[in-house]
């Protein structure tokens, strides 16, 4: 049985977590392998929308065992208050396994994160605020704190002095701010250790051992691929890898146990925060999209910006991620344009190319080449299978798969679960 890996293949909010849930059902495992609560999924259920952010979207799913990986950066009283929300909505959270090897974020990061990214100003990367880059930093610098600190106080505290050593002048001399206490983010952090305590596994053991054994394991990027801190629009990017190869370091298993890599697609693009956007729309049809589309941040309630589809950020992310598959989300939201533009290649300096281009200055400044598609105006939110969509809408899905190098093998027509066509089992 395979091994799965479920990723954006844009700038993210492509609607991973509707994906993620329509094959909950036949995973035993869904594993978070990068990125914190800066990551969020809308997923709905019946008449029910659950809105997450840093758990797995497989604990929707009663029969599988949701995972937090080694590679996502949690934020204690973020997952505690998700968990709570759950239980009290009657959801099972009694499965979830968090890694001990996973980095927590503190309230010194997110002060670090809102006021860094205050005072660059017009620089400014456009972050969430919530700690997300501050923890990477320190688990690169090695001053981190992980999710088994919580059980050993001396180590704790021992550790968060380390971190708080260079902070405190930073944040005393350079902003103008208050010192944090080391006692005061210890005794917060020991607040927590006996909640999240039940939940703390080596989740790379149990996962290489459930591949071994055959089960399905699903391994759920957040973000996108345009967003990844090694392959994404950098330095507009977050701080891990959400792309194929993150899911192998974020989860502790080898390349070889990956037998698919399904990249997820809005039949449209969006972006959220700063850094370039060959495609977006300034006019009434990225209102009509935004609007349509119900674009707005699921974490962070910020406007999404919307452009048209963009087919070399779609071959990128193909070759980056050695895509197998394409989850074509969102089509219902396009129905009534009379033609849709699609981007097929990059005009820059009066140069044509069908590539990203590598260099930061030249994807700055590239316009978009668009081709014109025939649109439908028939409601498709009913259709169950690719026959019954309108022959226009078959072929923009044909058009886009040809020009993404990839099979389209799923098509969401609306926000239900129930509102996908499959046209090839992922499984």
């Amino acid at each position: 049985m395979p091994a799965l890996v479920l990723l954006g293949a844009q700038w993210g909010d492509e609607g991973k977590g509707k994906a993620t849930d329509l094959l909950g059902g036949s995973v035993d495992y869904v594993v978070r392998y990068q990125g914190g609560n800066n990551a969020g999924h809308t997923v709905v259920v019946g008449d029910q929308k659950y809105a997450l952010h840093l758990l797995p979207s497989g604990i929707l799913s009663p029969g599988c065992t949701p995972v937090i990986g080694n590679g996502v950066v949690v934020d204690p009283s973020v997952l505690l208050s998700e968990l709570s929300g759950l239980q009290e909505r009657g959801v099972d959270t009694s499965k979830l396994l968090v890694s001990g090897n996973a980095h927590l974020i503190t309230s010194y990061h997110a002060t670090l994160d809102k006021t860094t990214e205050r005072f660059l100003g017009k620089r400014r990367i456009g972050t969430t605020g919530r700690g997300i880059g501050p923890s990477y930093a320190d688990k690169i610098n090695r001053v981190g704190i992980r999710v088994q600190d919580l059980f050993d106080e001396s180590i704790l505290m021992q550790k968060i002095e380390a971190a708080l050593d260079f902070k405190n002048q930073v944040l005393a001399k350079l902003y103008n701010r208050r010192a944090i206490s080391a006692q005061q983010v210890a005794e917060e952090l020991l607040g927590y250790a006996e909640q999240i305590k039940g939940y703390v596994a080596d989740t790379t053991l149990i996962l290489n051992d459930a591949i071994d054994e055959g089960k399905v394991v699903l391994f759920e990027g957040g973000q996108g691929t345009l967003l990844d801190v090694d392959h994404g629009t950098y330095p507009f990017v977050t701080s891990s890898n959400p792309t194929a190869g993150g899911a192998c370091t974020g989860a502790g298993v080898g390349p070889t146990k990956i037998s698919r890599v399904i990249g997820i697609l809005k039949a449209y693009t969006t972006r959220v925060g700063a850094g370039p956007f060959p495609t977006e729309l300034f006019d009434d049809d990225g209102e009509a999209l935004r609007t349509i589309g119900g674009e707005f941040g699921v974490t962070t309630g910020r406007n999404r910006r919307c452009g048209w589809f963009d087919a070399v950020i779609a071959r990128y992310a193909t070759r980056v991620n050695g895509l197998t598959d394409f989850f074509l989300t969102k089509l219902d939201v396009l129905t009534g344009w009379e033609q849709i533009p699609v981007c097929v290649a990059y005009e820059i300096e009066g140069e044509r190319t069908t590539e990203l281009p590598y260099n930061q200055s030249d994807f700055h400044h590239a316009k978009p080449v668009y081709e014109y598609l025939p649109g439908w105006s028939e409601d498709i939110t009913k259709a169950k299978t690719f026959g019954d969509l309108p022959k226009n809408a078959q072929a923009y899905v044909k058009a886009l798969e040809e020009m993404s190098g990839a099979p389209i093998s799923a098509i969401g027509v609306g926000p239900g679960r129930d509102e996908t066509i499959e046209i090839n089992s992922f499984l």
